[in-house]
């Protein structure tokens, strides 16, 4: 009966963790993001939400735009890049369509929205493949460059994101990985008045996974815009919690960093795709790879298609306005999608103060989370759960002293030390916690942004040592007493048992020392992680001999208590250590190719989603499931 259980919630399991690929929904390529690659002159851009149908090849627009600089004389280059490919690379000479009309460039405000069928003649069916709509967080992205002839200046240059709607990053997953880890908790917190349970090491477990695959991505890679995505699913185990439309908490934080000499970029509720270094993934371009020649002009026999694309262009609703500057327009976009432009387009170059570089930056600015408003976001969402915890122990409290009144009444003692149980919760508690605060408060050093902010990353660490030095003392001063490991285990008191057990308990007496490993590697990857980030080879490296190091301690000292304890815990080890190595292939210096990185991201997500399958099963079947069957 568990097998068969065990299947068909193997298979729940999958279809929740990868969800775009088991729903079907009508293939369309969008704009998802707009942004200057040159500061703005000739072409002004409000509006930019268009959709391309490939069922019945039209097109779909909400468009505001203007043109505002007279007398310019340009050609247009359109550069389509998807994975690092031009599939439609041209320039065309304005001049030499539409009987010269647009040379000069008129000063027009273009504002339309509408949808046309696009002619035969321009073979987008030919140039797109079928993939580009499926395959989830697409990466690719058109640019328009207008190059004034003659002087070949850039008077125009807009980049738009290109998206199929489709995302490996998807509020399903959190809240199914979350609810799995809440179950966890639950009966982690009923068997932790059993000392020697071991499920809430299970449950320990299960966040130190999702932690495990949130910060894979925190490292100075290019990772493939997939993988990224896959790994937001288990941001809130790092305590990166994406804000909700009506939550104030970032603009918070914002405001408290700008009055205390914070001067990094506030969070925006905007995509920061279009922000991203264009190095990496979605636009996988050297710097100077976008760089337009005059020569590459479009091919005999393309005039005529964009002639017919310009007459099907013209019967559309489209208010053209001679102006001088664009004024204010109040359009409603009639697609189904987000809005390209959200506020003022920006300009993203190679030199601007704005682009997000690999690891941190994108990915808590992908949650809406400022690249300097990590650190006081992981720090209060820790806060909010240690007052959560703090309330339910004070009630665990009351209850526990008002049995105890009660069997006194009756002349029976109780031999349960709640205050121990509460120090266990504490020990638990700071474990979690310990990577996500480590890494953030070590890497808001680097930022050197508001005060505060790293007063507070002082304190944390500050007090992250108490957890680090303070048990560990107390540990070995008792085997060093006792001259007896088995001291650790015994329940006659004084006993730590049952308040430092969740260090040491999970492993044999003889080893009980391995326990230094949940202590020191966490505080390892902290700083290779945070203090190692001018090198994304250094990074992958260290991380990878760190992982090797641990499963070297597993497989050689054995310190589990339970068989089945160390098959799982070993399966774990080659997991992160399959998927550390496997992420060398992100660094930019191997120069894999975009599609082949994919698919290893593709590869190394799986690898993460079977585990958290394996051990969600675990916990179900073995800690859930049949301590209830038993029961009844």
């Amino acid at each position: 009966m568990f097998s068969t259980l065990a299947r068909s919630r193997a298979h729940f399991l999958l279809l929740l963790l990868f969800p775009a690929f088991v729903c079907s929904r009508e293939e369309a390529l969008f704009a998802s993001s707009v942004t200057y690659c040159q500061p703005p002159d000739t072409l002004l851009i409000q509006q930019f939400d268009i959709i391309f149908f490939p069922a019945n090849q039209t097109v779909s627009f909400n468009i505001s735009a203007a043109s505002v600089n007279p007398n310019v004389n340009v050609t247009a280059n359109l550069l389509l890049n998807v994975y690092g490919m031009n599939p439609v690379n041209f320039t065309l000479d304005l001049c030499s369509v539409l009987n010269g009309a647009l040379c000069p460039l008129p000063t027009y405000n273009f504002v339309g929205a509408d949808s046309i069928k696009l002619p035969d003649s321009l073979g987008v069916s030919d140039k797109i493949p079928g993939i580009a709509f499926k395959i989830p967080d697409l990466e690719g992205f058109a640019q328009l460059t207008l190059t004034e002839i003659g002087t070949g200046d850039v008077k125009a240059c807009i980049q738009a994101t290109l998206s199929n709607g489709w995302s490996a990053h998807q509020s399903a997953v959190e809240w199914v990985t979350a609810s799995f880890a809440l179950a966890a908790f639950l009966s982690a917190f009923f068997h932790s008045l059993f000392p020697e349970s071991l499920t809430p090491f299970r449950f320990l477990d299960l966040f130190y996974l999702y932690q495990a695959i949130a910060t894979s991505a925190f490292l100075n890679i290019n990772y493939p815009s997939l993988y990224r995505a896959f790994t937001l699913n288990f941001a809130w185990a790092v305590g990166l919690v994406s804000p909700t439309s009506s939550s104030s908490l970032q603009s918070s934080i914002d405001a408290m960093r700008h009055h205390t000499g914070g001067g990094l970029p506030n969070s925006t509720s905007s995509s920061a795709v279009g922000f991203v270094n264009r190095k990496l993934s979605p636009y996988n371009q050297p710097e100077d790879s976008l760089t337009i020649s005059p020569l590459s002009l479009v091919p005999r026999g393309a005039t005529s298609a964009f002639g017919d694309f310009l007459g099907a262009l013209s019967n559309t609703n489209i208010r053209v306005t001679e102006v001088t500057r664009p004024g204010g327009f109040s359009l409603k976009t009639n697609l189904a999608m987000q809005p390209a432009v959200q506020g003022e387009v920006q300009t993203v170059t190679a030199g601007s103060s704005n682009v997000l570089e690999a690891g941190i930056p994108i990915y808590a600015n992908s949650i809406h989370i400022g690249t300097a408003n990590a650190f006081t976001t992981t720090f209060i969402v820790s806060l909010i759960v240690l007052v959560v915890v703090v309330a339910v122990l004070g009630l665990g409290y009351a209850v526990a002293l008002a049995i105890r009144r009660s069997r006194t009444r009756k002349g029976k003692e109780t031999g349960f030390d709640y205050f121990s149980f509460v120090q266990s919760w504490c020990v638990r508690l700071g474990l979690i916690f310990l990577l996500p605060l480590l890494v953030l408060a070590f890497y808001q050093w680097t930022l050197k942004d508001s005060w505060l902010s790293i007063l507070l990353s002082v304190i944390t660490f500050l007090g992250l040592l108490v957890l680090l030095a303070y048990p560990p003392y107390l540990i070995f001063g008792l085997v060093r007493k006792s001259k007896d490991p088995y001291e650790l285990y015994s329940l006659s008191p004084p006993t730590y048992l049952t308040s430092l057990g969740p260090l040491y308990a999970k492993y044999r007496p003889e080893r009980y020392y391995v326990f230094l490993t949940l202590l020191i590697v966490p505080f390892l990857k902290a700083i290779f992680i945070s203090f190692a980030n001018p090198s994304g080879l250094a990074q992958v490296i260290l991380l990878f001999v760190t992982e090797f190091a641990v499963l070297g301690l597993q497989i050689g000292l054995r310190p589990d208590r339970t068989k089945g304890g160390y098959i799982l815990n070993t399966y774990l080890g080659v997991t992160r250590l399959v998927a550390t190595g496997l992420l060398i292939s992100f660094v930019e210096r191997t120069a894999v190719k975009a599609i082949p990185r994919t698919v290893i991201g593709v590869i190394i997500a799986i690898i993460w989603a079977v585990a958290v399958v394996i051990l969600i099963l675990d916990l179900v079947i073995y800690h859930i499931l049949f301590p209830l069957w038993q029961i009844l």
